[in-house]
């Protein structure tokens, strides 16, 4: 497709991402013996659209983490049953985001509910891993309590640090055409 073509299909918001190069160009390799039914899709992702696809995830996250916590701190739960209660809002919250943007852009619930777990899954996972993971080698911060700076403070940490983990991890997956690169078209 010329690039004219590729512009005329689009709006001027999209053109606009075009001009600030905070998009993803698709390109098509040709296998070695350049048959064309055997094609590999690739996409030159920006560190840009790897953050966007990032801080969507943290945002799920960290919803889910400090109301996990919160409601495992109210009833006096311990480490374990806390996390998994973390873990799993996270989960809700981060697939909740992604599938309030497809139904906006009027993609029924199955379909959407397919791209959303396509999308959001290995970004989530990682992401909690490593926050978990900070949060529980952190001494004290699982035991400190919400009104407690330790906590506070060991989340945000746990969450940047997070963060830093899964935004080469989601370039990498948005290049081969995974990830949130399966609902970019409904962005627009």
């Amino acid at each position: 497709m010329s690039e004219s073509m590729h512009h005329a299909g689009h709006g001027q918001r999209d053109h606009d991402a075009h001009a600030s190069g905070s998009h993803m160009r698709h390109e098509h390799q040709h296998s070695q013996d350049g048959e064309p039914g055997h094609e590999a899709h690739v996409m030159k992702v920006t560190w840009g659209v790897a953050a966007s696809a990032t801080l969507h995830c943290l945002t799920g996250c960290a919803i889910g983490e400090v109301l996990g916590m919160a409601i495992a701190t109210a009833l006096g739960w311990h480490d374990v049953p806390s996390i998994i209660l973390a873990v799993v809002l996270a989960f809700f919250f981060g697939y909740a985001l992604t599938l309030r943007g497809l139904f906006r852009a009027g993609v029924d619930w199955r379909k959407a509910l397919r791209l959303a777990l396509a999308a959001d899954t290995l970004s989530i996972l990682v992401m909690e891993i490593v926050d978990n993971g900070v949060m529980v080698i952190i001494p004290g911060a699982m035991d400190a309590g919400l009104a407690s700076w330790l906590f506070w403070g060991a989340l945000a940490f746990a969450l940047l640090v997070a963060f830093l983990v899964t935004l080469p991890i989601n370039k990498w997956i948005i290049g081969r055409g995974k990830g949130h690169a399966v609902i970019h078209a409904y962005h627009h």
